[in-house]
């Protein structure tokens, strides 16, 4: 989007070559809304018995299954809608979305609310700078390695806890052996 609107304001190219400021938003706002209902259906057609049949594997259990679930109902209109504002979650949201069956009209409707200021500040960004659109790359960049960074910390910290978890509750599920008579 930064290099689009450089592109609109580019005054290399002959005005009768000149982009609209408009539709060049307007074109990254519904690529944005193609590649969330790619991820929306396959989140969709694999959905909840995909996660409670391999969700073990993710170190998952049932419950915490339903959980997410029951909150993705309560609040997953707001968190399409504010996740589609922020970096790195913006990329990962629809697949929750189609997961919980969402609807995808109000899917679709969040999603668009959400991508327009995005792709429109952007844009307006990219025109502004004209050809040192990078430079706000260089700002946005550090931002979204520090929500990268911290999602992964995160992950990592939970799978740590959920580890030692399983092995706490597979220690206390075997009788002790001392005190046995062997006969």
């Amino acid at each position: 989007m930064l290099f689009g609107g450089a592109l609109v304001s580019a005054s290399f190219l002959a005005p009768d070559q000149q982009l609209d400021f408009v539709a060049v938003a307007l074109v990254g706002t519904a690529g944005n809304l193609v590649g969330s209902w790619l991820a929306y259906w396959a989140g969709h057609a694999g959905g909840r018995p995909l996660l409670v049949r391999w969700g073990r594997y993710l170190l998952l259990r049932r419950h915490e299954i339903d959980r997410a679930h029951d909150w993705f109902e309560r609040y997953g209109h707001e968190a399409v809608f504010f996740g589609r504002l922020l970096p790195v979650a913006r990329t990962f949201i629809s697949l929750p979305a189609g997961v919980a069956r969402m609807n995808f009209a109000k899917f679709t409707a969040y999603t668009l609310l959400g991508c327009l200021p995005w792709c429109f500040v952007l844009t307006f960004l990219g025109y502004e700078l004209g050809e040192r659109w990078h430079a706000v790359e260089a700002v946005l960049q550090p931002f979204s390695w520090f929500i990268g960074t911290a999602i992964v910390v995160a992950i990592g910290w939970w799978v740590w806890r959920r580890l030692r978890a399983i092995r706490a509750e597979a220690v206390s599920a075997d009788p002790p052996t001392e005190g046995r008579s062997s006969n």
